[in-house]
């Protein structure tokens, strides 16, 4: 009934005031009209009124058929100063409509008092395709004061739209997320610094993109719980970067309860500006559907992804794991996947933004020394005393964690990964060695392992993640995550053509990997009895963290340090039997209690906090780890973190030991890590710099998954299939039995056999193409073509990594085509005919 009532008044209108994408008439003619009046906008899948006279607004906006905003007050403008609010809704005079060119213009849009006038030209124009989904509503306001004016606020303009449930949250410019279900209280609000925001709603299918276009000038949003359960968004633009209002000396605070006044009060200039806000419809489905899911919920796998993942987004230049919603903020720099998320989140914008942010990091949060700051929070009560720099960055009150040096290096190397951006990882290489380098001077001793701040436990002082277990001297936590960015960086040491620093990190890497897998009665970690990796050795040898500490051992396992069957299947099969002796949902971060004084002491009895609770960031590396093994046992844990969504929403720090109830004031983005494995280790879906690596471990249950993924700005449909994978672009397609990498561009294709990192294929066309590969060999090579149309110009193929110098037979269709001899770098040229065929190529056996 409430859109009826709404388009009915729109109907009234239609004879004299109708602007539509599809009736531009373009003949110059101007007509005006002095109100009061109506004015119906519209797209083929988006229309809007215009309400002017007394006031001036956007009452009513429509979707595909569906109202998000109603009412007088619906969209307008205002300025709050002296606290007092001036608006759009009550003006001094009436102003004009005029429509000539295909545009609606309204002017003389003036409200304030005899001492403040605010002037205003607002001007409607639409364009794009009058198809489906492609067509927007650019709303340009022209602004001026009567005289500098210092604004607690300026909204310019502010969204109220019908209900909080009117949309579920609203992805940021940068890819991070204003999630609707964490403003649990009337007037909440968080504020960031954007120029886009996109609207969502997963069960109606319908999205509204707001882009900003403000040259010269920085804007921010604010999203809002009002007093009436609605939804308020308003958009500022000014000449600085608009500063938090809270709290008093940091100016950090993102998010504040109660009220609505996030940011500080600035100067607005008398002079005139200019800003466009372009509103555009999108379906949810189209944009971000992810596919088919056999053996599980799609929609349980997408909603965590939606929306779990990208909560540790705190604004444009602050990504961790923490949410926003946290009452404090901290965002961990010693977390190693936040880069990771990005590869199930899928969303190019979450990557480069993702990519400003570490730029960010490497500006303002490691020392001149190389030392990585541990952490950022909205205030500084978490702060290690005078161990802070102005951005907010600083060491953690329990001690110097120093995972946070390997973790930024992996993040760097992980988002290279994910965007290929060579030039980008380029301008991050002396930092990253920095950091490097930091780390591994506190290899005091020689040995292979870097040695924590601390001597002992005694000293209790946290050294890692698992913050206040008192880990010291050599962590074997802090040396797993090191090993990891040392093999990551080493490799992109040789593609920046350093080979020299190259060679050095792998060095390192192989010693530290050496010592780590030594039995404990030796130096290393290797804990034979307990068939664990240990967490930390004292200076005076004392062994420390017998308990099965998860993260270590499935570290050491997932990143390629324990490379020893036997070893990796008593850790696995020892924790999965006390899963399932406890019935336990997820893996907590230990298995059996740290012993007395091994952490802070109101942790005990066990399992309490840190010392057995179940915390869910662990879940991609777990996956990881089983997944080589038994995956079936990694589906299962996936299935259990899916349920757990569909219970609470995972919006939780941790889930308790015995209850394994949700608990904790925090929500980490990490509660998704389970899904990213999912996705990274049994889907197998691994974006490398150069290719897309498929490289799965399915079940049978999973049979049939085809999912949906964007890769270098390509939308690509990957088929997992029993014994047959998939990769395809649209124009060429790719099936193997194996694992193998795609890479797509204009008219060329390569293959990648297996885990290769060069090519073993390549082949240019015109045509649409599929390559099903069969038998891959150095020896011989077979493959399917199934070209589209056939064509009398020959698909030229390269075949890579042949021996050298050697001749090798053709055969296509069955029947020898003639030899060819490979080159000295074991390359050979050859062109095929453009028809269906089966090709061999193969050493003769003469």
């Amino acid at each position: 009934m409430h859109y009826i009532r709404i388009a009915t008044t729109a109907i009234v209108f239609l004879t004299t005031v109708v602007f539509s994408a599809a009736g531009q008439s373009g003949r110059g003619e101007e007509h005006v009209d002095r109100g009061p009046g109506q004015e119906f906008i519209s797209t083929p899948r988006m229309s809007l009124v215009l309400r002017y006279g007394d006031k001036a607004s956007i009452t009513s906006l429509v979707l595909n058929g569906q109202s998000v905003i109603s009412g007088d007050d619906g969209i307008c403008t205002s300025v709050t100063t002296g606290g007092v609010t001036y608006s759009s809704l009550h003006l001094l005079s009436a102003p004009v409509l005029v429509k000539s060119n295909g545009r609606v213009e309204l002017r003389g849009i003036r409200y304030g008092d005899k001492g403040l006038v605010i002037d205003e030209t607002w001007i409607f124009t639409t364009g794009g395709s009058t198809g489906t989904g492609n067509s927007f509503i650019t709303w340009e306001i022209r602004r001026s004061c009567s005289t500098d004016l210092p604004a607690e606020e300026s909204a310019i303009p502010v969204f109220h739209f019908n209900h909080l449930s009117t949309w579920e949250g609203a992805y940021q410019g940068y890819g991070g997320l204003a999630w609707f279900y964490l403003f649990n209280e009337k007037l909440c609000t968080y504020g960031v610094h954007t120029s886009r925001s996109s609207f969502w709603n997963s069960r109606s299918g319908i999205g509204l993109d707001v882009a900003v276009d403000a040259p010269g000038k920085a804007v921010a949003m604010r999203y809002s719980r009002d007093s009436t359960d609605g939804l308020d968004y308003a958009i500022t633009v000014s000449n600085k970067e608009m500063l938090p209002k809270f709290d008093s000396a940091t100016h950090r605070r993102r998010y504040i309860s109660g009220r609505t006044d996030v940011w500080a009060p600035f100067t607005i200039p008398a002079a005139r500006s200019t800003q466009r806000v372009t509103l555009s419809y999108f379906d949810f489905n189209q944009r971000y559907g992810r596919g088919r899911f056999a053996g599980l919920n799609g929609s349980e796998v997408s909603a965590v992804l939606n929306t779990i993942a990208r909560i540790g987004v705190i604004d444009s230049l602050h990504y961790g794991g923490n949410s926003w919603h946290t009452p404090y903020g901290p965002i961990c720099l010693h977390e190693q996947y936040i880069a990771q998320l990005g590869l199930a989140i899928d969303d190019p914008a979450y990557l480069k933004g993702y990519q400003s942010c570490l730029d960010f990091y490497r500006d303002h949060a490691i020392e001149p020394d190389g030392r990585v700051y541990s952490r950022w929070a909205y205030s500084d009560e978490d702060m290690m005393p005078g161990k802070g720099n102005a951005d907010g960055f600083y060491e953690a009150q329990w001690g110097i964690l120093m995972d946070s040096n390997p973790d930024l290096v992996s993040n760097v190397a992980d988002l290279y990964d994910l965007t290929g951006d060579i030039n980008w990882v380029r301008t991050h290489q002396l930092s990253c060695e920095a950091a490097l380098d930091w780390i591994l001077r506190r290899d005091r001793d020689g040995n292979g392992l870097v040695e924590m701040m601390t001597d002992g436990e005694q000293q209790k002082r946290g050294s890692d993640w698992i913050d206040i277990i008192w880990a010291s001297y050599e962590n074997a936590f802090v040396n797993a995550k090191l090993y990891h960015a040392l093999v990551k960086w080493a490799a992109i040491e040789r593609q920046l053509g350093s080979e020299a620093k190259a060679a050095i990190y792998a060095a390192k890497a192989e010693k530290l990997k050496a010592a780590f897998n030594k039995p404990v009665s030796e130096g290393g970690f290797w804990d034979a009895d307990n068939n664990c990796y240990v967490h930390w050795i004292d200076r005076d040898k004392t062994v420390h963290g017998r308990n099965m500490v998860t993260p270590v051992n499935f570290m050491a396992i997932a990143y390629g340090i324990c490379d020893d069957d036997v070893r990796r299947r008593r850790i696995l099969d020892t924790v999965e039997a006390q899963m399932e002796r406890e019935h336990l949902f997820f893996w907590p971060l230990c298995m059996t209690s740290y012993a007395r004084g091994e952490g802070n002491d109101w942790q005990w009895p066990f399992p309490n906090y840190e010392n057995g609770d179940l915390f869910l960031s662990w879940g991609s590396i777990a996956v990881k780890a089983y997944a080589n093994y038994r995956p079936e046992l990694a589906v299962k844990y996936v299935k259990n973190v899916l349920r757990q969504y569909s219970k609470d929403g995972l919006a939780f720090q941790r889930y308790g030991r015995v209850k394994q109830d949700g608990l904790g004031d925090d929500i980490l983005s990490g509660n998704s890590l389970a899904i990213v494995g999912l996705y990274q280790s049994i889907y197998g879906i691994n974006p490398l710099y150069n290719r897309l690596l498929l490289d799965p471990h399915m079940t049978a249950e999973l049979a049939g998954t085809e999912l949906t993924y964007r890769f270098r700005g390509e939308r690509l449909t990957i088929g997992l299939d029993s014994g047959k994978y998939s990769v395809d672009d649209g124009r060429f397609k790719v099936i193997s039995a194996n694992a193998f990498g795609y890479m797509a561009s204009g008219d060329r294709l390569d293959y990648f056999n297996g885990q290769c990192d060069t090519a073993s294929l390549q082949v240019t066309t015109d045509r649409r193409l599929t390559v099903r590969i069969g038998r891959w060999s150095a020896d011989r090579m077979e493959w399917v073509q199934t070209v589209e149309r056939a064509s009398a110009k020959p698909l030229i193929y390269m075949v890579h990594q042949l021996k050298p110098n050697v001749t090798y037979r053709v055969v296509v269709a069955g029947r020898v085509n003639g030899n060819m001899r490979s080159d000295a770098k074991g390359d050979l040229v050859v062109g095929l005919p453009a028809r269906d065929a089966r090709i061999l190529i193969q050493k003769p056996s003469f």
